[in-house]
């Protein structure tokens, strides 16, 4: 029901975008990439500048780990751009640069081995005893963009179908981590070394995302000059 919703928010979105675009002779483009399926609305500000503002958005799912515990994993990236695109050279090359709003996010469950057990921080649990465990790692929500790329959605008396393309990199920063547990069906010791060691899980997580602070950024789409 939730995704038929969004699927709907997203049509209306897109007809918004499409009416005013054609509206104020402005232009339109879908992307495809490493920032997820994406749509942006070109704006000329001058003869070789134009301002653009998109949407990206994409679930995926995956298997990761940590030195002691393995994860099913979800990334969801949701991100919003305000670029300024500058033509040097009056064709479809530019340089990008601007901010984006950075919702990209990842959560995780823990999964028990086999034998139903967890081993976290050196110390054994059974599934029953360590209940839930869950991990998240999040990014600062305003982070800068540079780029260069191809293709110019309002390029004059050039009305019509075209191409484009970014690439470019994210300066998102270090990540921030949480990894918690719910559920201990143990005595109240036991509970208590959990969250200790699920504290020390919590900083594995957090050493294997460090220096991931830059976020590539590749796209590909057509545009639309109405």
């Amino acid at each position: 029901m939730h995704r038929f919703q969004l699927s709907c928010a997203c049509l209306i979105s897109l007809a918004a975008l499409g009416s005013t675009a054609q509206a104020a002779n402005l232009g339109l483009s879908g992307e495809l990439g490493t920032t997820g399926v994406g749509v942006h609305l070109s704006v000329p500000l001058a003869q070789q500048l134009n301002a653009r503002f998109g949407v990206n958005y994409f679930d995926y799912s995956f298997n990761s780990s940590t030195n002691d515990v393995n994860y099913d994993a979800k990334a969801k990236l949701r991100t919003f751009d305000a670029l300024l695109d500058w033509f040097p050279f009056d064709n479809g090359f530019r340089l990008s640069g601007g901010v984006v709003y950075n919702g990209n996010k990842i959560d995780a469950t823990g999964k028990p081995k086999a034998n139903g057990i967890y081993t976290i921080n050196g110390n054994v649990y059974t599934a029953s005893q360590a209940g839930q465990v869950d991990g998240r790692i999040d990014f600062k929500k305003f982070a800068p963009y540079v780029g260069l790329g191809w293709g110019n959605a309002v390029a004059p008396a050039k009305a019509g179908w075209g191409f484009t393309a970014d690439l470019g990199v994210m300066f998102q920063g270090n990540a921030s981590t949480s990894v918690s547990n719910s559920g201990c069906n143990a005595p109240a010791a036991i509970c208590a070394r959990l969250a200790t060691d699920v504290a020390a899980e919590n900083a594995q997580l957090s050493d294997k995302v460090h220096g991931y602070n830059l976020y590539p950024v590749l796209r590909v789409g057509v545009s639309y000059q109405f």
